[in-house]
């Protein structure tokens, strides 16, 4: 029987297929579905001893309002009633702030492929949330990263199959390839 209310969370740096598999995951496993995104704003954002990485800005390039945009679509266009999820920013890497912003009633689905995913997981159980692990898998293991789909976008090769049909107009119509330029060395 699901849960009423599940949690996941992720960056999001552009919305690619893997994410949309995530997310339908979790989806999946509750009523309701609250999707934080992370490093929602460099105000939000703050360096992570085990993913030095992800709060580079080149890694984080596009706004919180455009990945709740992208985020969305995917979903209603994977046939989610818009009524059953919400989507809100979720600064993890500030865990000073999570106590007065993630549900205490919800169970925080997670993936675990590093470090990272472990310390996540730590951090929610530390605040006495109820955590559960979909999966838990190898970096080699891990499939489409968004540093792949940001370089093909970046690189101008295609990316239309990694993306959501959805996504990859927006990358399109927001002319995303101008902004993606730098070099970036992040995994999701």
């Amino acid at each position: 029987m699901p849960h009423p209310l599940g949690f996941i969370h992720g960056r999001f740096q552009v919305v690619h297929n893997d994410h949309l598999r995530y997310l339908l995951a979790g989806k999946s496993l509750c009523d309701h579905l609250i999707i934080g995104v992370t490093n929602p704003t460099p105000e939000l954002t703050a360096d992570e001893a085990t993913d030095p990485q992800r709060s580079n800005s080149a890694n984080n390039p596009l706004t919180y309002e455009e990945r709740e945009e992208m985020i969305r679509d995917a979903l209603i266009e994977a046939g989610v009633d818009e009524a059953a999820f919400e989507i809100i920013p979720f600064p993890i890497n500030r865990p000073e702030l999570l106590a007065d912003i993630a549900p205490r009633e919800a169970i925080y689905y997670l993936t675990i492929y590093d470090e990272w995913g472990r310390e996540k997981k730590k951090r929610f159980e530390a605040l006495g949330l109820t955590t559960h692990v979909m999966w838990e898998k190898s970096t080699d293991e891990k499939g489409l990263t968004g540093t792949q789909v940001r370089a093909a976008i970046r690189n101008r090769l295609a990316y239309h199959d990694a993306t959501p049909p959805s996504v990859a107009k927006k990358i399109e119509a927001w002319n995303l390839q101008e902004r993606l330029g730098g070099t970036e060395s992040s995994g999701s």
